[in-house]
């Protein structure tokens, strides 16, 4: 099993300036501490062909910051641009069918919602998995009341040592809470790539103990 990162930025493309997502993880990910952060391509509406090419250029700038790059869901692209890894979404291919083609160098990771879905990531052969939403955020409203604390900290229990990171309106000003539950890092879309600094929005992430 892989260590986990402190923080695992994921992307939404439509909070680049210009649309350049590229240009906005460059920025995000300058000067960060290897090994201490990771990125999630997580573009679900782009077909295959549109997301490899964003890939190959996003893979550029994680590969120049010493940063691994994961895609979401699609193993088949992941594969063709030689990326990091990839994240499982729900619908996604099981853990094992991924990990056998992923072989065992690439990162392999998945979202979960409950101490269920966490646990079978882990039966999967996943490295880490989200967990949450921890706290209210708009991007996750569709899996309703945000889990909280406490079962996030149940959950880091039960599945330890396998490395939960906290996802859902996490914060540089609530990340600690997310790590004194347990969680072995925090993930975010808008603390970071919407911050109006996104590279000190990432370094108070890490930071936050």
């Amino acid at each position: 099993m892989k260590p986990p990162f402190r923080v695992y930025v994921i992307t939404d493309r439509r909070l680049a300036p210009d649309g350049d997502l590229p240009a906005l993880l460059s920025t995000a990910l300058r000067g960060l501490p290897a090994g201490s952060v990771g990125v999630q391509l997580r573009e679900k509406n782009l077909g295959a062909d549109a997301l490899a090419a964003l890939a190959r250029e996003v893979l550029a700038v994680t590969r120049q910051a010493g940063v691994p790059l994961l895609i979401n869901d699609r193993v088949d692209v992941a594969l063709a641009v030689q990326a990091d890894g990839v994240h499982l979404a729900g619908h996604s291919v099981p853990a094992a069918e991924a990990r056998a083609l992923l072989g065992p160098d690439r990162y392999l990771a998945a979202s979960t919602h409950d101490l269920t879905q966490a646990r079978a990531a882990l039966a999967g052969g996943c490295d880490f998995a989200t967990f949450g939403p921890v706290f209210h955020t708009p991007s996750k409203a569709r899996f309703g009341a945000p889990v909280g604390l406490d079962k996030l900290r149940k959950a880091c229990i039960a599945v330890a040592p396998f490395p939960l990171l906290a996802l859902g309106g996490v914060t540089p000003d609530n990340a600690a809470l997310c790590r004194e539950a347990g969680a072995a890092g925090v993930s975010a879309i808008r603390a970071v790539l919407g911050a109006a600094n996104p590279g000190g929005a990432c370094r108070a992430l890490l930071a936050a103990d």
